[in-house]
């Protein structure tokens, strides 16, 4: 959303620079500028070699994902604090007591609101935190845990096995009352085992992320075309500034995306959808009467979508970093969240 001076400021262009893009041209500029912008949270999927599935939760996968997510907090906070919020004070009066009281009580209903979501649709996967990475404490935690044999049958040769695997069944060896005895089973009768079935679900907590980031496109879709009615200058450069700015929290988004249970493409697909948000942005601006009446009719909108993101960094992500017990893993998540932190002020400071 772009700063309430610029309106001001609009009157430093001239008319024929403002004036110099048809109605056309308006809505061409604007509706693109926010699909380029809706569209940044695909960026991730090609810089990111971070596998999904059941592997994330342990091991070496995991580590990289919670570090990962470290960056998500922190440029979720810093997204918070350094954009939104201060966002929204730029449009109140600093003597207007009960605006601020307003702006506070959006902010938490946002809050609650992403608690609601979750406590009604989430099941009892829903607050499963990913598990330590040091295999020496999951060993420890799991001491009866059974070791599988490493074979079931020796003596069959690489394509025996092929071909009985291919006609749908497999031979097994039972132990029962100290006699070894041969079973035949077919896969239909075989039960999936519980990572199969985890590996397909996905968690509340990624939807609601998805939301937020389509609450988050439509404000962004405002500024764009908001901009545009200005000038095609600043419109440009309205969008290359947003665009960067996005970059570190797609990134953040992303990591939490695999977290809920999403693969790399359903992740991409999920986040080409969420461009709808700034389609609707940019449209809402461009049907308002102004640029600046749109935005404030729709102000309310970046105080509840920060009580979405606090929610998800503090509610949904932190806990698997509090269940860290290596020093040394935990210093490094420590490392990416003030960096993500860091990146958003940096980013805040120097384009917006």
């Amino acid at each position: 959303m772009p700063n309430p001076n610029v309106a001001e400021n609009a009157a430093v262009y001239t008319r024929g620079e403002a004036s110099s893009m048809s109605s056309y041209d308006v809505w061409l500029y604007s509706i693109l500028g926010a699909v380029v912008v809706g569209l940044s949270g695909i960026f991730p999927l090609l810089v990111i070699p971070l596998e999904a599935g059941p592997s994330l939760k342990h091991g070496a996968a995991a580590s990289r994902l919670k570090l990962m997510l470290s960056f998500a907090v922190g440029s979720l906070l810093g997204d918070v604090f350094c954009h939104l919020l201060p966002e929204v004070w730029s449009f109140i009066d600093r003597d207007d007591h009960k605006s601020h009281i307003k702006v506070g009580v959006w902010v938490i209903g946002g809050l609650l609101f992403f608690l609601i979501i979750e406590k009604l649709f989430g099941d009892e996967t829903e607050f499963e935190v990913l598990q330590d990475t040091c295999d020496e404490i999951n060993n420890q935690e799991h001491p009866d845990a059974e070791v599988m044999p490493k074979t079931l049958s020796s003596g069959l040769s690489e394509t025996r096995k092929r071909k009985t695997i291919e006609s749908d069944s497999i031979n097994v060896f039972a132990t029962q009352n100290g006699k070894s005895q041969r079973k035949h089973i077919t896969n239909r009768n075989i039960p999936p085992s519980a990572s199969d079935t985890n590996s397909s679900h996905i968690k509340v907590s990624g939807y609601l992320n998805l939301f937020a980031n389509v609450v988050d496109n439509f404000t962004h879709g405002l500024a764009v075309a908001g901009s545009f009615l200005i000038s095609y200058r600043v419109g440009i450069l309205t969008t290359v500034a947003i665009l960067l700015h996005e970059v570190p929290h797609e990134v953040g988004d992303f990591a939490i995306l695999l977290r809920s249970g999403f693969d790399r493409w359903r992740a991409a697909r999920a986040q080409f959808l969420t461009a709808t948000g700034g389609v609707v942005g940019a449209m809402t601006a461009l049907l308002s009467e102004s640029a600046q009446s749109a935005e404030e009719r729709t102000l309310w909108v970046l105080p509840f979508t920060s009580g979405g993101f606090l929610y998800i960094a503090l509610v949904t992500v932190v806990p698997d970093l509090l269940a860290e017990r290596h020093i040394l893993e935990s210093l490094k998540q420590i490392g990416c969240l003030l960096l993500g932190i860091l990146s958003m002020v940096f980013v805040t400071l120097v384009f917006d």
